[in-house]
């Protein structure tokens, strides 16, 4: 039901006021149930009735189906605050034809004492006479709703019967016609859907022709680009050879009706494809379906910490997750890649990035964070700040933190008190803890998702009364915006009633917040978080819900972490001492950082063949270390360094490999 009772203190108005609502389903009904002649009939009831005070509430537009239309819903905002004696309609119909909604509306008006009168029907409810009336009024305004929507599904279903178009999402290959009011072949894309087929009988696969139709520039039916889901829906599809079916789903993209209930005509237009390659290509995705066993994937479902958050550097796509093969310790780590360059292939980044780099650099920034905090007393300027928060072995290749971030950050440590003794981040820009800023900030807010709403409006109003004055992408986007804003700032306002005393934009008491908060106490209370340990005692669920709750969005470009954009807003920046190294390894050509390791074990010199050092060995830089993943070539343990990385020992003479003479950059 659309229409919900809140419950509330009541709050009865002493004083006679009426607020008087009108109501057309659209800006062409000029008849005498018009704006105009409602608002004119109305003002002359409150007069003959004595009421000079009143507010007009419009809703221009919207149907009486529910009771989702926004001047309504802040008329009735309004009566529940106690401002109304009187609520005066033209016509019960004008408030809703939904006979739950009315009734629930109703009982409201009756808790608050407001007296509701409609015009046209000739009843008051502060008599029995009038209610009962009302009640009966209601029913047959509910009955002709249904009947009305009856009656047009009768004349659509026996259009349909007849062959005649009842409006759908133009196929492609198919242009509209008005002169036979149908579909009609479009000779460009003919050529497109008859590619399609004969590339499928080719490939048997949806995915290359997507890919095919994408890096050879054809353009989709919006413009747009090819899936392997419009391939198969276009495969699928008996229009191309002259068939149509109504009446398929339930409304929407419900459920397949019962076949019987199906309308098929064929032979009904003309077909572009041929009656028998529309059967082998479908013999064929039959065939596909049927022999790939999805039931153990369906079955299998894994969690990933960071699903959700990463994004591409470069094309903006998000990144798809899938899980890598377990490691020596049992532990297997997810791995993302641009989901962009997966299905499409048109973005370059080809570089995967693993669960077990960007787990130890994202959870050790967090604890970095959260303990910078307590100890802010002894940071003095931004740059030990910098220092502080880059701290650890797994930032030796992090040059710095990009000012705007940094500085924002630091001011809102500088302006607050802190070092309470708690381990947890609790950063904000407000420095007032007697709670007046934040009644200010809440009444602020508010006062701006108010304007907000009212744009709103107000831009709905212009597109209903003048059409040409926007195209509907415009509107659409206009409004979308306006909604997102009053959205967020919803959120802030939400977020300071519950916690008075916090700024969105620098509240990092989120973690706080985090369910699971044993890992806010694990990464806090130790120098070095062990993420790969970590990772293999918690369920990932607990991991991802304590990312949900305080990561935004991470950007990693080349395998690395670019940027942290947290869930206050606040994003950190970060700037490197050289650009990524070897995406692939010279030696054996595998994905640095996607792969575990290298895959050769000796290198020549001088004729004679050594055995390479591997990561955790007693000669190995990371030799004592739990879990060591090398920083450099991010080889896990038990493998080897990825050729010419920095940190590989050199079997020979025990100095670095890239460096001495044995090595790959040596004389010999």
């Amino acid at each position: 039901m659309a229409y919900a009772k809140a419950k509330k203190h009541l709050k009865i108005w002493t004083k006679k006021k009426a607020a008087l609502y009108v109501r057309v389903s659209t800006r062409y009904q000029v008849d005498k149930d018009s704006l105009p002649f409602q608002r004119k009939k109305l003002k002359e009831y409150c007069k003959f009735l004595g009421l000079e005070d009143h507010v007009i509430f419009e809703d221009d537009g919207y149907s009486a189906k529910n009771t989702e239309r926004p001047h309504f819903q802040e008329m009735m905002s309004r009566v529940r605050s106690g401002e109304f004696s009187h609520l005066i309609v033209w016509k019960v119909d004008r408030v809703s034809r939904n006979l739950l909604d009315f009734a629930a509306m109703y009982q409201e008006l009756k808790d608050h004492k407001v007296t509701f009168i409609s015009m046209n029907e000739q009843f008051d409810t502060s008599t029995a006479i009038g209610e009962a009336m009302l009640k009966i009024i209601l029913i047959f305004a509910e009955l002709e709703r249904n009947m009305t929507s009856e009656r047009v599904t009768g004349i659509m279903l026996d259009r349909a019967e007849q062959g005649l178009w009842n409006g759908a999402r133009m196929p492609v290959g198919y242009r509209w016609n008005s002169e036979t009011k149908f579909p009609e072949p479009d000779p460009e894309e003919v050529k497109i859907v008859q590619l399609i087929f004969d590339k499928y009988e080719e490939w048997k696969s949806s995915i290359k022709i997507a890919r095919y139709l994408n890096n050879n520039n054809f353009k989709s039916k919006r413009g747009g680009q090819w899936t392997s889901k419009l391939i198969h829906d276009i495969i699928r599809n008996p229009f191309y050879i002259g068939t149509y079916r109504y009446n398929l789903r339930e409304s929407g993209r419900g459920p397949l009706k019962p076949e019987s209930e199906w309308i098929v005509r064929e032979n009904n237009h003309p077909a572009i494809i041929d009656k028998a390659q529309f059967e082998r290509c479908n013999k064929i995705m039959d065939q596909n379906g049927s022999s790939r066993d999805t039931s153990d994937l369906r079955a299998r479902k894994y969690v990933h910490t960071f699903s959700g958050h990463l994004v591409c550097g470069k094309c903006g796509a998000n990144m798809i997750a899938s899980k890598d093969r377990a490691r020596a310790n049992g532990w297997q780590p997810s791995m993302y890649r641009c989901a962009q360059r997966s299905r499409m292939l048109d973005c370059d980044n080809s570089r995967t990035i693993n669960e077990s780099y960007i787990g130890p650099f994202i959870f050790n920034y967090i604890a970095n964070l959260a303990r910078v905090q307590k100890n802010f007393k002894n940071i003095a300027t931004p740059e030990k700040l910098e220092r502080e928060l880059l701290k650890g072995e797994t930032f030796d290749g992090v040059a710095g933190i990009l000012p705007e971030g940094l500085n924002l950050t630091f001011q809102a440590l500088s302006f607050r008190q802190v070092g309470n003794g708690t381990y947890i981040p609790d950063i904000d820009f407000l420095g007032d803890s007697d709670g007046a800023s934040d009644r200010d900030q809440i009444e602020l807010l508010k006062s701006e998702i108010e304007k907000s709403k009212n744009a709103v409006t107000r831009l709905t109003d212009v597109y209903l009364f003048d059409p040409d004055s926007m195209t509907k992408e415009e509107f659409a986007t206009k409004k979308k915006g306006l909604a997102k804003k009053i959205e967020g700032m919803e959120r802030q306002l939400a977020d300071l009633l519950d916690d008075s005393g916090n700024d969105d934009l620098a509240d990092m008491s989120f973690i706080k917040k985090a369910s699971a908060f044993l890992v806010a106490q694990r990464i806090v209370s130790k120098s070095f978080v062990d993420y790969v340990g970590m990772a293999q005692e918690l369920d990932n669920e607990i991991l991802k819900d304590f990312i949900d709750q305080i990561v935004d969005q991470i950007v990693v470009l080349d395998g690395r972490v670019q940027s942290i954009t947290f869930i206050n807003g606040l994003k950190h920046e970060f700037r490197y001492t050289a650009p990524a190294e070897l995406p692939v390894c010279k030696k054996c050509g595998g994905r640095i950082g996607s792969t575990c390791g290298c895959r050769t074990r000796t290198f020549d010199f001088s004729g004679k063949r050594y055995q390479r050092i591997k990561v955790g060995d007693p000669r190995d830089a990371l030799h004592g270390k739990k879990n060591p993943v090398c920083p450099e070539c991010f080889a896990q343990e038990g493998r080897w360094h990825h050729w010419n990385c920095k940190i590989e020992a050199c079997p020979i003479c025990g100095e670095r490999l890239a460096e001495c003479e044995h090595g790959p950059n040596g004389k010999n």
